[in-house]
């Protein structure tokens, strides 16, 4: 239980607090509640009337302290669902923010005033739930600490080159009423206890760095309020606002690098109203400029006038109604070409506070088209206004007070999410090497606002290489299809690109085999015994079928690849799969395929075609592949499957691996059977084929004799084959193994 002493102090603090409140000192109430709630944390009127004061500093802050003080009375405020909407509202919490405001309503009698500004504020939740439902691509982006303070920082000026930066700060660097910096800062400070308003300059270190900010003091600089609004004249005439007069809009020119005193623009211009803002188009004609002067209630208008013959301001003419509203319309600003207006408006369809618009002007009507809301993330639930586009239109500053800000309002960058450019090739991923032409890749992705986009391409021959043009900064799912089966789905995060000319290369590895890349499925495999390159039987048959396929198209080439499993360390498995390679290519040397025609390579345990799990996944990695070798802009070839026996090359080849096409033993392997007898054959290079078959197709005897000497006798029965060869040189082979 606190002490006398400290319920007194507390006491005090509140009262003080309070004092501030009522005199809407917000930002000097904070500590003097702060110190009651130190003291007494559940104090349920410092918590309300503190979250009331933080809604311009911290929201987050102002929700937490709001909710307490109704959790801990309830009845805290008569006003407290009131202030429930408004910080719902601020956080993004629309729903909630309504059903607030309704029940606030509720407690209100039927003539009311408040009923008015109820019906406002729920159809300003309304607006901005569809607005933040439906984003804009675009990405914002503070300007950092050394331009923003935990003050307002607002209207940004761009000089022509985009290197200077002119703003308004009430941060603590202000000279204010003093003239001068000399720290004297009560004289610094407004009557809503902020820091007077003051210009200050920055220039640009690189694109996202800034120096430290000057003060504009002296001439620019007057006793209260002072904005930048406009450089023009090739950023040698300022326009600038002043709170004289309730507020007016002046001019200053640089000369020999510095600002001469400002003037007031002409009464058709100010007047004892509020003019707040304005903007001259780039010929120097025509000014747009918002004032209370018109509206009943000094409520904000867009009017423009333009220069007349004797060069000063004619009559204000209005921007007319699908421009202006009973609310403050306010920051006229331009595009280069004159056609887009863009301002900020308490009405219209607004999220909440000011929100950025745009019109077109309608050179048929002659008028200004009907306002559109620049939507979320651009405009907020609190105030966004001071939109300006960059010299060169391809972005835009912003001030702006939301959440991740350093407190009240700060200048931001607004970019427009652009094009990436998406390339590379897609390649198989059982070798990462053989590339995939004609591979379709479709880009699926969505909008901002969910609306679904997608890009495609398909790879072109012989590089398997696509190039496609899609929206930056969000993760697609790319199908990857093959002749119109979908092979697999990838996701592919492409980052934010603000500019048009971001290249990006992406190659994609798919878990598919190109059968074309081997020859139509042809040139089987052949397998080796672990840890061991010697050819097994079985191999010989299906290296002389591709020597008889080698011989019958002269103009193709292959690369052999050794593969191995898991069982050794990689290195020596390289040294395995060489092994294993050379093996091949030695015995296809021997059938007569030159050695040039051949191109050898190791892949080990890196390129396996089956986990290496089992004892059969193994065995199938323990493999020679035999690949055709295109050059570059070649095609896939069409191959003549060879006739008769392989042993036309150099007497090995007639073991009964080439039988199955012409003049072989086709019976052996599903084919027709041959006609009991015998047969002899003479082949284009001279080798003579003698063939005997038995009554019953059962049993087949193979003789040939090559013109370099070469021979070779195969007997074929029962599904066993057994086979004698000698090559030109002498070497004998010997083959015994049953036939598929």
């Amino acid at each position: 239980m606190a002490s006398p002493a400290a319920a007194q102090s507390a006491r005090k603090d509140l009262k003080t607090g309070n004092k501030f409140f009522e005199q809407e000192n917000y930002r000097a109430s904070i500590p003097y509640y702060e110190k009651v709630l130190a003291k007494d944390p559940n104090n349920a009127k410092a918590l309300f009337n503190a979250g009331i004061a933080y809604m311009s500093f911290d929201k987050e802050k102002a929700s937490d302290y709001i909710y307490k003080a109704q959790k801990i009375k309830p009845k805290v405020s008569k006003d407290v669902e009131y202030w429930l909407g408004r910080v719902d509202h601020l956080n993004f919490n629309f729903d909630e923010a309504i059903a607030h405001y309704q029940a606030y309503n509720a407690t209100l009698k039927k003539n009311d005033q408040r009923k008015e500004e109820l019906a406002q504020l729920i159809q300003y939740s309304k607006n901005a739930k569809v607005q933040f439902n439906s984003p804009k691509d675009v990405v914002l982006k503070n300007l950092g600490p050394t331009v923003n303070t935990q003050y307002s920082e607002h209207s940004p000026v761009i000089s022509a080159d985009d290197k200077l930066l002119l703003f308004t700060s009430r941060g603590e660097n202000v000279t204010g009423a003093s003239g001068n910096a000399s720290g004297k800062k009560n004289k610094s400070i407004a009557a809503d206890g902020e820091y007077y308003e003051d210009i200050f300059e920055t220039r640009r270190i690189d694109a996202d760095n800034w120096e430290k900010p000057r003060s504009l003091s002296g001439v620019l600089n007057g006793k209260g309020h002072d904005a930048s609004i406009q450089v023009f004249d090739n950023d040698t005439k300022m326009l600038l606002y002043r709170n004289d007069n309730n507020g007016d809009i002046f001019m200053t020119e640089k000369t020999g690098g510095d600002w001469t005193a400002p003037t007031r623009l002409n009464g058709n211009i100010n007047s004892n109203a509020f003019e707040s803002d304005a903007f001259i188009t780039p010929d120097g004609l025509t000014l747009y400029f918002s004032t209370g002067r018109y509206s009943e209630d000094g409520t904000l208008d867009l009017y423009y006038s333009t220069r007349q013959p004797g060069g000063d301001w004619g009559p204000a003419k209005s921007l007319g109604g699908n421009i202006n509203t009973k609310y403050d319309d306010d920051s006229p600003y331009l595009s280069r070409d004159g056609k887009t207006l863009y301002f900020s408006s308490r009405g219209h369809n607004t999220m909440g506070g000011y929100d950025i618009f745009k019109s077109r002007w309608d050179s048929i009507g002659r008028k200004w088209s009907r306002a559109e809301n620049m939507g979320y993330p651009i405009n907020s639930p609190d105030d966004d206004s001071y939109y300006r586009l960059s010299p060169d239109g391809s972005y835009a500053y912003l001030s702006s007070y939301r959440l991740g800000g350093y407190g009240e309002k700060d200048i931001y960058t607004i970019n427009y999410i652009k094009n990436a450019i998406i390339k590379g090739q897609v390649f198989s991923k059982r070798d990462s090497t053989s590339t995939i032409p004609g591979a379709e890749l479709v880009f699926s992705g969505t909008q901002a606002d969910k609306t679904a986009i997608s890009f495609r391409d398909v790879t072109k021959a012989p590089n398997g290489d696509y190039r496609v043009t899609v929206l930056s900064g969000r993760t697609y799912q790319v199908a990857v299809s093959k002749d119109g089966k979908n092979i697999e789905t990838q996701e592919f995060a492409v980052p934010v690109s603000t500019n048009d000319t971001t290249t990006i290369v992406k190659n994609f590895y798919v878990d598919y085999i190109d059968t074309t890349n081997i020859a139509g499925n042809r040139f089987k495999n052949i397998y080796f015994d672990t840890d061991k390159y010697n050819l097994r039987p079985e191999s010989i048959r299906e290296l002389n079928n591709l020597a008889r396929i080698l011989k019958a198209n002269p103009g193709v080439n292959i690369s052999i690849e050794g593969h191995c499993d898991s069982r050794n360390t990689d290195e020596y498995n390289m040294v395995l799969g060489q092994n294993r390679a050379q093996a091949a290519y030695n015995f296809l040397k021997k059938q007569g395929i030159t050695q040039t025609r051949m191109a050898t390579v190791s892949y080990g345990e890196r390129r396996p075609a089956a986990p290496n799990d089992s004892p059969e996944n193994m065995q199938l990695n323990r493999r020679d592949e035999f690949r055709i070798i295109l050059k570059e802009g070649e095609r896939m070839p069409v191959l003549n499957m060879g006739t008769g026996t392989t042993g036309a090359g150099k007497g090995a080849g007639a073991t009964g691996a080439g039988m199955g096409t012409g003049t072989g033993a086709a019976g052996t392997s599903g084919g027709s059977k041959l006609a009991p007898g015998k047969s002899k054959v003479k082949m284009a290079d001279g080798t003579k084929v003698k063939i005997k078959v038995d009554e019953d197709s059962d049993k087949i005897k193979v003789k040939t004799e090559g013109p370099n000497g070469s021979e070779s006798k195969t007997k074929m029965k029962n599904g066993e084959l057994d086979a004698k060869m000698k090559d030109a040189s002498g070497e004998k082979t010997k083959v015994k193994t049953k036939v598929d």
